[in-house]
């Protein structure tokens, strides 16, 4: 099973997951950040490694990181672009599908992210940064509901 094809199997465990936390969009954030190549829009890996950002280290929920990555969206802008890593991670999508459905794939995930982000972090303070430039409208489109 290629990367993507586990990736695409992984969508719909976590698009029917039940979580009202909604933790499809960290996965869709991981992966854009651990398969990004010379050839992936800033933009992409930008709304990526802001998510990794706000989920690891603010602990926003996969909701809230959907609604910052819209708030984000509303600005049109020149994204920064972000060195790639030569190692992201030591987990891979194929390990988190390896685990039984529920709570322990749930867990795996969030190790996931947890694994690429610190991947990433050489590029921690200019995340930290472009989150802060937006200032509190960020946290609060993000945290409403």
């Amino acid at each position: 099973m290629t990367d993507r094809e586990a990736y695409d199997e992984l969508c719909a465990y976590t698009l029917t997951h039940r979580d009202p936390a909604f933790i499809h969009q960290h996965v869709v954030d991981v992966f854009a950040a651990q398969t990004a190549n010379e050839e992936t829009k800033p933009m992409s890996v930008a709304f990526a490694l802001v998510g990794l950002y706000l989920h690891v280290e603010r602990h926003f929920s996969g909701r809230q990181v959907q609604r910052a990555h819209q708030y984000l969206a509303r600005y049109s802008r020149t994204w920064p672009a972000f060195a790639l890593p030569q190692d992201r991670g030591s987990i891979s999508v194929a390990d988190i599908l390896a685990q039984p459905i529920g709570a322990k794939r749930d867990a795996a995930i969030q190790a996931w992210c947890a694994s690429v982000w610190n991947a990433y972090r050489d590029s921690r303070q200019a995340i930290a940064d472009l989150v802060l430039s937006y200032g509190q409208a960020l946290d609060a489109s993000a945290r409403k509901g």
